[in-house]
Formats: C-alpha cells, structure tokens, sequence
C-alpha cells in the first residue's frame, strides 16, 4: 500500500512540472517570429544596421510584444537579456552580433526557464557537431585588432572582432577559420572550445612567429623576445647565397656563427665543427622542429678549432628540408639543458604540401691561388635535392626531401710536410621526413626524421720515399695516406599534442645514432714491409642518444596582465662506443712475424736507416681492442619556465631547471629575462642565467695510440681515456661538468614598416671549460710512446662581444631594394690555467691558448645589397674577416735557433693573418611560375688568407681560417616548382 501511494505520487509531481510547459511551450511557438525578421523592423523603425554571420541567425524565432515603442537603449538591452547574443554598437550606426562569451552562459542557463518562454532555438540537432569558440586577435606589438575578419572555411559564417579584439562565434567542430586583417599575413588555423584562443598577425615585412627557441610563449614574436634570436627564412635566402651545405650558409649569414672547413685534422676534415660567439662547438645545443638533436660520435683533435670537443653536425642535414632556421644567442641551459651556454639553434623542417621543388646545382673552384681568373679549376660539385609534399587527412601532411651532393678534393700550396693539402672530397646522400596528422580536434600526431650517408676522402701528411714509414718496394715515391670514412647519422623523433584541462601537452621520444668508421687507403703497415695491404679497415666510433620528454603549456590572461607558463620532464640515455679495426691497421710486428709490444727485444724491432718502423696503417693508425669502449649514462632533467606581461610595456621571464646525471651528480641552474618597450617601436632588453655543460662520453673515453706530427717530424702519441689510472698519475682529475654565466643587454627597434634595428651586448663566463692537454713526455711509461695527452677541465674564460642587425628595405612598382648590415665584434680571454702542479707550458701552453682564442675571432660583418626587378633579382655580399693569430711548430724548436731569446722564437712562431674582406655575387631570374636559374660566384676576386711558413698545423701555407683555403667557387643552380 505504501509503494502504491509513493507511485500515484510520484506520477502527480511529474504532471505539475511538464504539463504547464509543455502548454507554455505550444503557446509561445505561436507567437514567436524569426530573429532577423525582428532585427529588420528595428533597422527600420531605428535606422540601424546590424552586421552578423548569415548562418548565425538561422533557426532563432523570438516573440516581439516586448519591443513596441521601446528607445533605441532599452531594444538593444532587451536582446541581449533575451537572446544569446551581444550586439557590439561600432559607431556610425553599425552593430555587430555575435554570441555571448563562454563567462556569461552560465547565467543564461540558470535563467533558462524565463529565456525558454520568450526564445526558441529549434535546431537543437544541429549544435552537437557545432562548438564555440573565443578568443583575441593581436598585432606583432601585442596590441588587440578591432575589426579583424574571422572565416569559418567552407561555409559562409564570419565574425569581426571587437574594439578590444575579442571575439565568440559558433564554428563546425571541425572546419577550421581564416584570420585575416588589412596589412597583415593571413592565418588558417582551428581553434579550440573551451580554451580562450590567442592570435598574432604579423605585418608583411614581419618574421614568422617564435615557434620554439627562447620562448616557450607561442604568442612571442621575434622582435618581442627579451633576447636576441636570427630567423633565416632558406627560401628567402637561397637566391643570395651559392652555399650547398648548412655550416657554409649559416657562416655567411650570421656572424657571431663561425664554420671551418678543416684540412689536415684526420676526422674534422669530414665533419665541419661550427662554434657562436667564439665558444665550442659542444657548447651550442641544436634542435630539430624544437626537439634536441644527438651529437656526432667524432672528437675533434689536432689541427682544428674546437679541438676537444664534439659538435652536432649540421651537414648530416640537407638544405632542402629546411624551412626555417632560427639561432637563440643566449644561455639557455635553464630551459633546455646541458650544451646550450653559447645559445640554441633550432631547425624548423618544411611543411609544405601538394607541392614539389627540384633544385640541381653545379659549380667549381678556381685552383690558382695566385690569379683572380682561374687558369685551372678543381672541386667539382654537383648537387641535387627534391622535396614533396602530401597531405594526409584533414589538416595533415608528410613532408620528404631528398638530397644527393658530391664534391672533389681542392689541392692547394703544400709543404714538403704535405704535397696534398685543400679539402676533403664528399659524397653524401640524405632522406628526410616531416610529418602531421590530427587524429581529432584534440590530438595531433607528429613524427619527423632522416637518413644521411656520408663518404668523405681527405690526405693526411706525405710519407717521403727512404723514411721508416714508407716501403719502398710499394711506393718508391713516397705516398700520401688517404683518410676515408662511411659515416651513417640517422634519427627518429615521434610524438604527440594534445590539450588537457586547456593545457597543452607534447608527449615526445626522439633517437639519434652517428656512426663514424674509417677506411684509410693508400697507405701501408711498414712492419710488414712489402707484404702489407695498402688498405685497411680502422675501426671508428659510434654515439646513440635516446630522448624522452612531456611538456606541458598554459597562456593564462589576467584583466590586467597575462602569462605564459610551461613545466616538463626530460630522460635522456647517452651510449658511447669504440670499436677496432682489422688487427694489421694497428698492430706492430717484429722481425719474425708476431706481434710487437712493450716486452719485445730492440733488436726484434724492424728498422730502416736506423730508424725503427712504427706500426698501424700510416696516415691514421686503427682502433686496437685495448681502445674498445662501451659506455652510457643518464641522466633526468625537470624544468619551469614562465613568462609574465605585467603590461603592454613590461614583460619578464624565468626559468629554473635541475638535471641529475648518473655519471657525475646533478646541477641546478636559473635564467631572469626581461622587455621594456621605451616606446612602441623601440624594447630594451636583457637577460642574466647560469649554465652548464656535462662532459661528453667521447671527453671522458676517448683513447688512442696514433702518430702526431710535430712540426715535420712524427711523434707516437698517447691520448689517454680521461678514467685511465694514467692520467691519475699526472694529476688528471676526474672531468666535471663547464659552469657559466651569462649576461645580455639589448635593444630592438622596428622604426617603420621599412626598417629594423637590433643591437645586443653579452658576457659570457665559463668555468672548467674542457680542453685537450700540450704533449707530455711519456717515456717513463716504458711502452715506446714519445708522448701523451689528456682531457681536463683546464681553462677559465670570459668572453664579451656585441652583434648588430641592420635591415632596411624599398618597393617600388616593379622592384624592391634592400641593404642588409650585420656584425660581430667579439673579445675572449683567458683568465686562468688549472695547471695545479703540472708545467704549464705542457699542460696548456701558448700555442695551445692561441688555438682557443683562435677560434672566437675578434670581428665578422657582413653587407648585403639586393635589388629585385621583375623576375631578376640581384645580390652582392660583402664579408669582412678580422685578423687571426695562431702559433705554429717553430715554438717547440731549440732557443739556440733564435739567439736564446723566447721572445724572438715567439715572434718567429706566430703567423698573423690579416684581415680580409670577400665579395659574393648572384644573379637568378624567374623564367616563369616553374623555373628559375640563378648564377654567381662566391669568392668573386679569388682573395686568400695571408700565407705562412711551412710550420703551420695543417702543413699547407696556411691554417684553417674562418675565410677558407678554397679560393672562388663559381656555380649555376637550376630550380623548378610543380
């Protein structure tokens, strides 16, 4: 009986709710009209226009007894309470209609009741594949656009933005919208419900938006940054420069970057090391699309700049993949991690689709040193490079490039050291992808990477025909070792981003392998006598790096400031490997046939003339199994980094990032950024942070046996792994990680449409930077080693520069005219030697200082004029290296030879190399949509560093300069685009 009552009940509470509505609701769609035809008799009873999306409307019915002789204030009033709707009175009597922001539709439904018997929304099927969607619009200067068009593609709904450049509107969920303003590049991006949607336009003239380096704010701007950032649009660029490889483009292109092309440095001779602002080239991290890119497994060694340190090489990436380079010059090791004190260059990959751009390009060299026009050439080069893209799904694509470059040896003034100096020949072939695919309006999928086969040849030292080293039975001439390498770089990066809780959120794994082997060829095992190989296998080196990572980022608005906030995870696994080569490319053996060691009699030992014959292949001695190595670590890394716009004038940053290493403990490390604008052309900024550098596996492992040329005469060397009871025993510490500061102070100016102005100031202190060590004499060793060397945290620096932008330009009716000035003027300095008890001259002497500080030049500018004329277009670039001072062999020589004055074999020993400046011409024209040819020479007037002596390091007359020993090179390229 209970049940039964609570049943009759129950019925009798849902009649009372629903019948009256339900009459209400039958009522009122009588007397209801459509919304627009309200809208026109209040146009015309007001003389009014309303302005709305043609689909915004359709499918609204309101009653209208509410509206008679009501003002023009109390009509407008009155929609808004009863529609969802604002109407946004722009002046000139002209109101905009738009829906109501997201903050206000919660009120709307707590007053449902009352709004449902006034307004019907009859298509209530429709809104669930429709979203709303809000935000703001703003210019490069962070000021709102009032009046910027917002199109929803593939329908004709549209919206304008309001006075304070907000907007709301009701989109398809999944068309995307076109934001355009006048004087502003269009964007065609989707946005996102429930999220507050942040849009910057940038003028024609403007870079692309701060993707990744030095800001974590999507919203940052180039000239908004509180640091100093190059963006080099490649396409742009392409048509002023002839550089085939991406180390060469960027040395023209940038100053404070600086790339060598070595001669005479065994492997640096096929991997370019490139450094910023003087500093080493493992001192500047290198990201691929914002993610960081491994290392080359190479360990730079004897004749080169950045001797001791390994670099990313840059080459492994072909031009024709790149979109985009973007070079933070700042530390920024508190945001992204060890290797970032010199700064970060991040390169964007093409993301283009539906088309495809074949670039072939042929040049040359003029071999004549001595002559402007070229009485015979050398360094054929033949380029050839492919990109395609397709899309996939909606809004995604995949993006390939192919590359294939082969160049031939250079030969230039040698020395009786060595017949073959100039560069390395090349073939090299790379495979690149770049890819996006949404899988909903939420989750993003990417995945980008690339193949890169290197094989370069370049000749070592001459082996004279009656030395120990040479057999004369194969080579009564005397030869000259060819250095060979198959270098294989590959890497994969995957990833996804997604949107949690209006955070964005990128889940990432990126991998990384370089594998560099050598093969030396012409060469011989002189312990074999006539019975050696001329070829050898030498074994090589291999590094894998494996990175994984989750970012998250929030731009959060506040009524009076707004900030950027980002926070994430990184693991990295580093694994370094030596492995040997074929047991004759190392090995010595005695007068009987077996193998050579430290036991062995003298009188077992093969000589010549007197001379015992050292073992291994000449030219580069194999990797023995006693220099095998198999090591890894790890390490995990946390950071935050924020950003703050207190206001439209005031912008500061943080970061804070700590990084535990399995190998030697953690580190802790902070950056403060700040922009003032003085006024709204001109920001003054500046940034201080601390830095670190972890040492490398390769710093820590690295070990061979090799011959050393000393001047002209050879020496068995020891390089001795950093972990070897060895180097204990000469008072080598255990490596640790490099320590900066950094310090910055700038100013940007963007003083019209037509010119752009950045000056920037820096100080960079670095601590227990890592060196390789002078030569110490081994013989108490007791193994027929002459020498030995170390890796060390051996020396402080401070290094102080300034870099200046000029960018000014003019279009006319069929042309455009433009002067480009950049410069960099740069100071290092020693400040101490962590020599302990060791002779300071053998741990780090001057030759070895002037070496480093070699490699920071004082100054580089560059000037360049463009002028476009229809479809030609014209560039000349000027280039002015400073002087150069390094210290050749001679210093080693006896004192007696310079009147027993150290001052004189000083003087005798250092080569200065003058200042110099080259021209670059080119000339390409637009046959028509596809085709375009573009000619020039770089080098124009054949200008070469000062010649020296025959005591350089590389044994040429000169040593690798930032100018190169190649001389003109002279070239046509040929583009087509289908």
């Amino acid at each position: 009986m209970f049940q039964k009552l609570v049943f009759i009940k129950l019925i009798v509470l849902v009649l009372v709710i629903f019948t009256p509505k339900q009459i209400a609701a039958q009522e009122h769609k009588i007397n209801t009209i459509p919304l627009a035809t309200l809208l026109d008799k209040i146009s015309a009873e007001h003389k009014i226009f309303f302005t709305y999306s043609a689909n915004l409307l359709s499918n609204k019915f309101i009653q209208d007894k509410g509206f008679v002789n009501l003002s023009l204030k109390k009509t407008i009033s009155l929609l808004e309470k009863l529609t969802p709707f604002l109407y946004d009175d722009l002046g000139n009597n002209y109101y905009v209609i738009y829906p109501k922001k997201e903050s206000k539709k919660k009120t709307i439904q707590s007053n449902k009741k009352a709004i449902s018997s006034t307004f019907i929304d009859v298509d209530s099927t429709s809104k669930e594949t429709k979203i709303f969607v809000k935000g703001i619009v703003l210019s490069s200067d962070n000021e709102p656009l009032n009046g910027a068009t917002l199109q929803e593609k593939g329908s004709s709904t549209g919206i304008t933005t309001n006075t304070d450049g907000t907007f709301q509107f009701e989109i398809k969920k999944e068309n995307l919208v076109t934001i355009s303003f006048l004087g502003c590049n269009s964007k065609t991006i989707q946005l996102f419900p429930n999220k507050f949607n942040t849009i910057t336009l940038l003028s024609g003239q403007e870079l692309d938006e701060v993707k990744v380096v030095g800001s974590r704010n999507k919203n940052r701007v180039a000239n908004d940054t509180p640091v100093a950032i190059d963006f080099i649009d490649i396409e742009k660029s392409a048509t002023q420069s002839s550089q085939i490889e991406v180390n060469q483009f960027l040395q023209y292109v940038i100053p404070s970057f600086n790339s060598t092309k070595q001669s005479g440095a065994d492997g640096a001779d096929h991997i370019d090391p490139a450094t910023i602002r003087g500093l080493g080239p493992d001192q500047t991290l290198v990201l691929i699309n914002g993610k960081r890119r491994h290392q080359a497994s190479l360990i730079n060694l004897y004749g080169t700049r950045g001797r001791g340190n390994s670099g990313t090489d840059l080459n492994a990436i072909p031009i024709s993949a790149i979109k985009r380079i973007e070079l933070l010059r700042d530390g920024a090791s508190a945001q992204y991690g060890s290797d970032a004190i010199a700064g970060v260059l991040n390169i964007v990959l093409k993301d283009t689709d539906d088309e495809l751009n074949v670039s072939s390009t042929f040049g040359f060299n003029n071999a004549d040193s001595e002559s402007v026009f070229p009485n015979k050439i050398d360094g054929f080069t033949y380029k050839l490079g492919l990109n395609y893209g397709v899309k996939i799904n909606k809004g995604g694509f995949i993006n390939f490039s192919i590359e294939a470059l082969s160049s031939d040896n250079t030969l230039r003034n040698g020395t009786s050291a060595r017949e073959k100096y100039g560069q390395a020949a090349m073939k090299n072939v790379s495979l690149f992808f770049n890819s996006e695919v949404p899988v909903n309006r939420k989750i993003k999928l990417y995945a980008n990477g690339g193949f890169n086969y290197k094989n370069p040849e370049s000749f070592a030292f001459t082996r004279t025909p009656n030395s120990e080293r040479n057999v004369l039975e194969i080579y009564p001439n005397g030869f000259n070792p060819l250095i060979t390498s198959n270098i294989i770089d590959n890497s994969l990066s995957i990833g996804m981003i997604t949107e949690f809780k209006e955070w964005n959120v990128d889940i990432n794994n990126t991998f990384g392998r370089n594998n560099f082997h050598y093969f030396i060829k012409n060469t011989l095992n002189a312990t074999l006598e006539e019975n050696s190989p001329t070829e050898f296998d030498a074994g090589g080196h291999q590094l894998i790096q494996n990175t994984t990572s989750i970012d998250f980022s929030k731009y959060f608005i506040k009524e009076t400031y707004g900030f950027n906030m980002a926070l994430g995870l990184e693991y990295r696994l580093d694994k370094y490997k030596i492995f040997s080569g074929e047991e004759a490319s190392y090995a010595s053996y005695d007068i009987n046939g077996d193998l050579a060691d430290s036991k062995t009699p003298n009188s077992d030992y093969k000589v010549h003339n007197g001379e015992i014959r050292p073992g291994g292949s000449q030219g580069f001695p194999g990797y023995s199994p006693i220099n095998e190595v198999d090591r890894n670590r790890s390490n995990f890394g946390v950071y935050l980094d924020t950003e703050i716009d207190f206001s439209k004038k005031i912008m500061l940053g943080a970061a804070m990032r700590f990084e535990y290493y399995s190998d030697f403990g953690s580190t802790l490390n902070y950056k403060l950024a700040s922009r003032y604008k003085l006024t709204k052309k001109i920001n003054l900024r500046s940034s201080y942070s601390t830095g670190f550098r972890a040492p490398s596996l390769a710093q820590g492992y690295y070990n061979l046996t090799f011959t050393n040329f000393i001047g002209s005469a050879p020496s068995e060397s020891f390089l001795v792994a950093n972990n070897s009871p060895i180097a204990r025993r000469f008072n080598i510490d255990k490596l640790k990680e490099e320590k900066a500061r950094n310090f910055s102070v700038g100013l940007t100016a963007k003083l019209s449409s037509t010119f752009n102005a950045t000056i920037d100031s820096y100080y960079v202190s670095i601590k227990d930077r890592i060196i390789l060590s002078g030569n110490f004499d081994a013989s108490s060793l007791g193994s027929g080693i002459d020498n030995v060397q170390f890796f060390a945290n051996g020396v402080n620096t401070k290094t102080t520069g300034v870099d200046l932008v000029l960018n000014w330009r003019k279009k006319f009716n069929n042309g455009e005219l433009s002067f480009d000035f950049s410069g960099n003027i740069n100071h290092m300095k020693i400040t101490d030697i962590n020599n302990k008890l060791l002779d300071k001259e053998a741990f780090f002497g001057e030759r070895e200082q002037q070496f480093l500080l070699a490699s920071a030049p004082k100054s580089k500018f560059n000037l360049g004029i463009n002028y476009e004329y229809k479809k030609l277009k014209t560039s000349i670039n000027f280039t002015r290296f400073s002087e150069i001072k390094l210290i050749d062999w001679q210093i080693g020589q006896d004192i007696t030879n310079f009147n027993n004055s150290e001052a004189e074999r000083l003087s005798a020993a250092t080569d200065i190399y003058q200042p110099k400046i080259t021209t670059d011409l080119h000339l390409s024209y637009q046959f028509n949509k596809i085709i375009n040819l573009q000619i020039g020479a770089n080098n124009l007037f054949n200008i070469y560093p000062t010649k020296q002596n025959s005591f350089t390091d590389s044994g040429g007359l000169w040593d690798a300069t930032q100018m190169g020993t190649n001389g003109s090179f002279y070239y046509t390229k040929l583009n087509f685009r289908l």
